[in-house]
């Protein structure tokens, strides 16, 4: 019997070491590695999202479990690749030009990850040149926008609007978020989607591949 809850309960409580120590074992006892993934990692990070969203965990009891998912998917990408499974989408991620801060955007590249979607992380100050070069390098379906900054935060609009200009905009979605950042500003810019945490823009991305 594949021990999918004591998976789940590892990440959850961060225990990066033994968790990796056990999808080894079982890969190793046969067990699918596309089943380590959906039933035991990402139920895991789902009920670690779902306690942040209910104020129940913080973020470095987030950051933890996030390192334990990916200290686990280490050992479980080659068997992942080997059996033909594949992500079911791909996220390109930053946080816009002018702005430096990143906690928030590693956060959510972590709990996004944790739903089986690729992200792509193109790092801080980054250029709407840059964000549509890597739409088009790796066929994204979804680009997030972080910015920390009232003086950045319309810059998210320059890289919507460059995405226009490129003929991608009708091909991704395009995500906000950001401590100044509203539900107005977001539509008010054409965004897709305006999320207020991590676990809500995770659970946002995972939807539009349902």
């Amino acid at each position: 019997m594949a021990r999918y809850e004591e998976i789940s309960a590892l990440l959850q409580r961060g225990k990066a070491k033994d968790l990796a120590a056990l999808v080894s074992e079982e890969l190793a006892a046969g067990v699918p590695a596309k089943e380590i993934l959906t039933q035991g990692l990402i139920v895991g990070m789902g009920i670690v999202g779902t306690k942040f969203k209910n104020n129940e965990i913080f973020v470095p009891e987030v950051l933890i479990a996030a390192r334990a998912m990916n200290a686990a998917l280490a050992v479980l990408r080659p068997a992942l690749a080997d059996s033909g499974v594949e992500p079911i989408g791909t996220a390109v991620i930053c946080t816009v030009k002018g702005d430096l801060h990143d906690i928030g955007k590693n956060l959510v590249k972590m709990m996004i990850e944790g739903t089986g979607i690729r992200v792509i992380d193109l790092g801080v100050d980054c250029s709407a040149e840059k964000v549509v070069e890597a739409v088009k390098e790796y066929n994204a379906d979804i680009v997030c926008l972080s910015a920390l900054l009232t003086t950045t935060m319309m810059y998210q609009k320059v890289i919507i609007d460059a995405l226009k200009e490129a003929g991608l905009r009708d091909k991704v979605k395009v995500m906000v978020g950001g401590a100044p950042l509203t539900q107005e500003f977001a539509d008010e810019i054409g965004a897709d989607a305006y999320t207020s945490d991590a676990a809500s823009a995770a659970e946002k991305a995972r939807s539009y591949f349902a």
